[in-house]
């Protein structure tokens, strides 16, 4: 399953077609509500479907739209669910993800998806990377509140004799630079060209040179791929690597903070928790910060903070929205016309509407300004929504 991101709702975004039907809803883990969850998964779909209606879609399209998320209703997908679900329907898309969190029961069928329950799980400050030192398995992850996935590095060597390509026959025990696949270019800096010479296993300061090679070519792949990234970075795996690996690094964001812990025993699971509980204060740094800058220019009144709805939706969508603060499980219902800036809210959904802090959330999300999901309880001064604008 894939896992949630920025970049993956940006690519739902830029791949729906109205209608969009977006359903959330709870799983029951164990005991026997668990029977509970195909029930209230029916129940949801025959509700998006009376919103289609609504809509005067013809009887058949819905049946084709629909088709795709009534065939997930099978004893193996229940059997394989966390503590929430979420589901992506459009002519063009068909997505779920299973979701680590409780969510709100909630159907919305509009001219987009609905995205903000799932916004304090990603974050654009919630993304964070791991590298798993080793010298026979290196690996790369970038990681979520939600969960971690592995990511193939273009050029990035796995192991010491990949990279060094260590010729055994050898007796003197030579270490042989190998050229970085798909270039041309020595990756190693800090050698001279042609062989990095040796004594082998008995010198061990003739190894750990060896390991930092090897840490050099990955620290170039991944400054490739990371150029334009803030996201931290963490060192996972037996503790005398870190600092090999740390004299090769040139990420400015790499973390201070490390997992010293053989990275050929750690399971996934465990891997993302004790990373997570490493990144989670300075994601909460952040948004604590923001709720205190709105807070101060909110009080000085210079015009670069709002808690007006209205105002926050025509300045996300041109792009003047920095920060933006929405409560999570609460929404605002209406329509926006951007042609002519018109907001119009109601009490409660119309056939047309969408969630008004859904369409600020996602325009300032892709307009390169950061979104901060939280408790109702934790919006600054009560607020119903929080924004600080660029200009």
């Amino acid at each position: 399953m894939t896992l949630l991101s920025i970049d993956e709702l940006k690519n739902l975004i830029a791949n729906s077609q109205a209608p969009c039907v977006s359903l959330y809803m709870p799983m029951q883990k164990a005991g026997p509500e668990i029977r509970q969850n195909p029930i209230r998964f029916k129940n949801l779909v025959r509700e998006a479907e009376e919103r289609l209606q609504a809509l005067e879609i013809p009887a058949e399209e819905i049946e084709n739209l629909l088709q795709p998320a009534k065939e997930l209703d099978e004893a193996e997908f229940w059997e394989n669910q966390d503590h929430g679900l979420a589901i992506f329907i459009s002519p063009q898309v068909f997505r779920y993800y299973s979701l680590p969190i409780e969510c709100q029961e909630l159907v919305v069928v509009s001219h987009q998806f609905h995205f903000k329950p799932l916004l304090h799980l990603i974050n654009s400050d919630g993304k964070f990377y791991i590298l798993a030192l080793s010298q026979k398995d290196l690996k790369f992850f970038e990681g979520t509140r939600s969960g971690i996935t592995e990511v193939e590095v273009e050029n990035m060597p796995k192991t010491l004799d990949e990279a060094l390509q260590y010729d055994e026959t050898d007796k003197e025990g030579q270490f042989r630079i190998a050229t970085s696949k798909g270039s041309n270019n020595n990756p190693f800096t800090r050698s001279q060209p042609g062989a990095f010479h040796g004594q082998g296993s008995p010198d061990r300061d003739q190894h750990q040179e060896a390991i930092l090679q090897f840490f050099h070519a990955v620290d170039t792949a991944l400054h490739e791929k990371l150029r334009e990234q803030k996201a931290p970075l963490i060192l996972a795996g037996v503790e005398y690597l870190h600092p090999i690996y740390r004299e090769a690094n040139k990420y400015p964001h790499l973390l201070e903070e490390g997992i010293t812990k053989r990275q050929e025993v750690f399971q996934a699971d465990e891997l993302h928790a004790q990373a997570w509980e490493i990144v989670a204060p300075l994601f909460h740094q952040s948004e604590q910060e923001a709720i205190e800058l709105f807070q101060q220019l909110e009080g000085e009144e210079t015009g670069t903070a709002s808690s007006d709805i209205k105002e926050i939706v025509s300045a996300a969508y041109y792009q003047r929205v920095d920060s933006l603060i929405v409560p999570v499980g609460q929404q605002i219902w209406g329509t926006f016309d951007p042609d002519t800036m018109a907001v119009d809210l109601h009490p409660e959904p119309q056939p047309e509407d969408g969630d008004i802090l859904d369409l600020a959330a996602i325009h300032t999300l892709l307009n390169g300004g950061t979104v901060y999901a939280v408790e109702p309880e934790q919006m600054p001064d009560g607020k119903p929504v929080a924004a600080i604008f660029r200009y």
